[in-house]
């Protein structure tokens, strides 16, 4: 009996450490390198399920493409003023921060509520194609558990209502 109260003991003991881990930010990894766009590329998906991307296709050997593989977000009209509603968009979802927006990408910070994992969330205009193209992924773990296709799919759904405000842009 002594061996399981140590051992519901040492449960609690280990849950607590890690809950103030992440409250003292020792969880949220280190922001990756190479964000942004190149040669029309977003960065690839992670080589592990905590990743999802609308680029995906363009990997057709990576381990992770069926995994990670989301539809961009659509629109129609001008779509400067598209990533400029996206923008508002994501600072309207609880503990994300956009940490650079320009004219054609923005890239934001995600933060989980309790031990504050941080996912990097990037959105980049493809103009030629007239979609936004989607990122998100997790700095830390192998599985995402769904999050990160969660978020982009929240993303596209408050985008859409915002978008059905001016159907000049909505697709």
């Amino acid at each position: 009996m002594k061996i399981l109260w140590f051992l519901a003991l040492l449960v609690v003991v280990l849950a607590l450490v890690l809950v103030i881990a992440g409250q003292m930010g020792l969880l949220a990894g280190k922001a990756p390198s190479r964000l942004g766009v190149t040669d029309g590329r977003l960065k690839p998906p992670s080589s592990t399920p905590n990743s999802v991307s609308s680029q995906a296709s363009l990997y057709p050997d990576h381990p992770q493409q069926a995994y990670a593989a989301i539809a961009p977000l659509t629109f129609k009209g001008d779509g400067e003023a598209a990533i400029k509603q996206l923008a508002q968009v994501l600072t309207q979802m609880p503990r994300t921060v956009i940490v650079t927006q320009n004219a054609d990408y923005l890239y934001a910070q995600s933060t989980t509520a309790l031990l504050k994992f941080t996912d990097d969330v990037e959105f980049w205009l493809d103009k030629p194609n007239q979609v936004i193209r989607a990122r998100s992924s997790s700095r830390l773990g192998r599985k995402d558990f769904g999050v990160n296709r969660a978020r982009v799919e929240a993303v596209r759904t408050a985008f859409t209502e915002v978008n059905s405000k001016t159907p000049e842009l909505l697709q």
